[in-house]
């Protein structure tokens, strides 16, 4: 029961970070500016998510988490009211990035995720990959909703109804939650566990750096399809409806694909399923550039979808399997910040990429560059660890 809730509010929270994908055609043209300054308050967003994740984290650690989603539920009901009454860009911007980023989603997407780590052992990887699917259930649900209300009663009116249902719903379901998890002091028989001091060898920090530095380059290339993919079908002729499609079907596809990569992580373990997924990643990419038709595109965005859907919650398994559980919770904020400061990095940079070039294609090429950096990490660390396992037995 508490995993079908915190699945309900990971769906709700999903909405700060999936939203502005689908108003940022019309944003644009209402505020007058160019594809790289409205593409920045989703970058500001991902960043305010990322940062916040790891202070609501530690507040869920003192606290329960249901302080942190009471929190998050008023700011980021808050946050869509005061970005539906603002007369400039620069408000909107704020907006998201304080209220609906920082404050807002923050307190759902890593603290629950940390959280669910610590209720299950033997099934963890599935239970992490149920939690953070509810992320992308929301992105696959929220594009068409909003879509069609954009349509009908404008952008303005549509993120007033939306700040209401979310401020609603995140307060109310988070007085279910305020039960605090077990503490498990050595993992079940079976369970996959190399916690150490020394994770992958390494110090540490050193360790915890390299995983963020492979966060952030897997989540600039993500990004690039997951935040455009609207603006590029507008581009392209087939109109905004079409890519808020196409966005659905995508991260439908990546809960899909988060289910699968969850039980694939309880046999293989984190690292290898990090790997698999950056590869496939890079594979989907790569098809985006010589495929443009509308049945083409359709075909790729749901491969893209199957293939990267994973990669996120990896991290949070290869955090608790490496790093000891007494600090896990700030290791996977720090590890989910990253991961959103890519997903920032590869918004903002596409557009800018696509306002000197007048294409999406540079963007596609500057997506698989940085996929390639993640995939180099990610094989390197395995290296690591297999150098290692003689040693440990």
């Amino acid at each position: 029961m508490r995993l079908f809730i915190t699945l309900i509010l990971m769906i709700v929270g999903a909405s700060g970070m999936y939203v502005m994908a689908v108003v940022l055609p019309a944003v644009q043209a209402e505020f007058a500016v160019d594809r790289g300054l409205a593409s920045l308050p989703y970058t500001l967003t991902m960043l305010g998510v990322g940062v916040g994740g790891i202070w609501m984290g530690r507040l869920a650690d003192r606290h329960g988490i249901t302080l942190p989603l009471m929190l998050g539920g008023a700011c980021l009901g808050g946050g869509f009211v005061l970005a539906a009454m603002a007369p400039n860009i620069w408000v909107f911007m704020a907006a998201h990035c304080i209220l609906i980023g920082l404050l807002g989603t923050s307190s759902t997407f890593s603290p629950l995720v940390a959280d669910t780590s610590l209720w299950f052992v033997r099934r963890r990887g599935i239970a992490v990959a149920i939690c953070a699917s509810g992320n992308y259930l929301g992105g696959a649900l929220w594009p068409p909703i909003v879509q069609h209300f954009v349509d009908a009663i404008g952008w303005r009116h549509t993120y007033i109804g939306l700040g209401i249902l979310c401020a609603a719903v995140m307060c109310s379901l988070a007085l279910l939650m305020r039960a605090r998890p077990p503490i498990q002091a050595a993992p079940a028989a079976g369970v996959r566990s190399t916690a150490s001091a020394r994770p992958f060898g390494l110090s540490a920090r050193n360790a915890l750096l390299l995983l963020c530095v492979a966060g952030v380059a897997c989540c600039t290339a993500m990004s690039m399809p997951q935040v455009h993919i609207v603006a590029y079908c507008g581009d392209l002729g087939y109109g905004p409806a079409r890519g808020a499609q196409m966005l659905s079907l995508m991260l439908a596809c990546g809960v899909v694909s988060r289910l699968v990569s969850g039980a694939i992580c309880d046999r293989i373990g984190g690292l290898r399923t990090l790997l698999l997924g950056s590869v496939l990643q890079g594979i989907s990419l790569l098809l985006f550039i010589p495929f443009d038709s509308l049945a083409s595109l359709y075909v790729i965005s749901a491969l893209f979808g199957l293939f990267q859907g994973g990669i996120v919650p990896a991290y949070a398994i290869i955090v608790r399997e490496y790093f000891p559980a007494a600090v896990a919770g700030q290791r996977v904020g720090a590890v989910i910040m990253s991961t959103m400061l890519g997903m920032a990095l590869g918004g903002w940079m596409s557009g800018s990429i696509f306002d000197l070039t007048g294409s999406y294609h540079a963007a596609f090429i500057n997506g698989i560059a940085w996929n390639l950096l993640n995939f180099a990490i990610v094989l390197a660390l395995l290296l690591r660890v297999r150098r290692m396992q003689p040693a440990v037995s």
